[in-house]
């Protein structure tokens, strides 16, 4: 898997606040850039891969950390 191009530290930020950052970010991009998003709240680890998903992007993986989730997304 490639390295992301751009991180997005939504940490902090509840749905779907988070994934309304995330999404600004990724409207910016060129197809094919992959997008790290970092978040915490709990909800997210199901609504931000759904909603995502939802407006076309591809979601590669969603992995727990310590105290937070790691979305990979590509445009």
């Amino acid at each position: 898997m490639s390295k992301p191009s751009l991180l997005v530290d939504a940490r902090g930020l509840r749905c779907p606040v988070n994934w309304a950052k995330a999404k600004t970010v990724l409207e910016e991009v060129a197809g094919g850039t992959l997008v790290e998003v970092l978040v915490d709240d709990p909800r997210s680890e199901r609504d931000l891969p759904m909603a995502a998903e939802t407006e076309g992007y591809a979601v590669l993986l969603v992995e727990k950390q310590a105290a937070h989730l790691r979305i990979l997304i590509e445009k």
